[in-house]
């Protein structure tokens, strides 16, 4: 019976891997078509779960790249990602996204897709920076801040600025997405990490991977019709 079980494990498995498309001519990657890529893949209405580690996996690519190029973030490292299931209460990570800096907790990330966010979520992040002591934290959302909830919310960060020290930084996913993208010299190497991930990792689901590729048979289309303009 064990045994049976483990190979009908392994056959879900092996039918959840899906080949990433490779593009043909990454050096015609810009921004706006990265960006307008990624917000098609993450707002796509999957009908199944784990959608939400779309945006991880983007803001772990685009932290892989700038740990390399920026300054800023010399010396730093990356955790290994968390499970997106992981209770708050219970996970051992400070955020979606940590960034240490010899071997000290600099920088971390959470990214709520399909929730404003509201006073709940940055209590929690409270108590996460009294628990781990990052220098900054960053709290992005798609739908931004929930407006009856700005003024508590401005409370809170002004707080834990005086008490602990600690920066919280709440803004939109894309717009920071856009912004980091700006500070990457190779724009390819990012996009290769972002497929990387999104094809190995374990929580996304098939049809998560699947329209990732379709996605970029539009990227090629844009890229070829971009290449066509420029040397018409």
């Amino acid at each position: 019976m064990l045994r049976y079980l483990l190979n009908k494990v392994l056959i879900v498995v092996e039918s959840n891997k899906v080949e990433i498309k490779p593009l043909d001519n990454p050096e015609n990657l810009t921004i706006d078509l990265i960006i307008s890529a990624l917000d098609k893949h993450f707002k796509t209405k999957y009908g199944t779960h784990n959608g939400a580690k779309l945006p991880v996996l983007a803001f772990y690519a685009i932290y892989l790249s700038i740990i390399k190029e920026v300054k800023r973030y010399e010396n730093c490292s990356l955790a290994p990602l968390a499970s997106l299931t992981a209770c708050d209460l219970t996970s051992k990570a400070s955020g979606d996204v940590e960034i240490f800096k010899e071997d000290k907790l600099f920088e971390s990330v959470e990214i709520k897709l399909d929730k404003e966010i509201d006073s709940t979520i940055v209590r929690v992040v409270e108590e996460k920076i009294y628990r781990f002591n990052p220098t900054r934290y960053y709290i992005l959302s798609y739908y931004g801040i929930k407006e009856e909830d700005h003024i508590e919310i401005k409370n809170i960060v002004d707080q834990v600025q005086r008490t602990h020290g600690c920066q919280i930084i709440i803004n939109g996913l894309i717009p920071t997405i856009k912004y980091y993208l700006r500070l990457i010299y190779n724009l390819s190497d990012f996009w290769e990490n972002y497929c990387y991930l999104v094809r190995n990792d374990r929580e996304l689901q098939k049809i998560h991977k699947e329209t990732l590729n379709e996605i970029i048979g539009t990227i090629l289309t844009q890229n070829q019709t971009i290449s066509k303009d420029l040397f018409s």
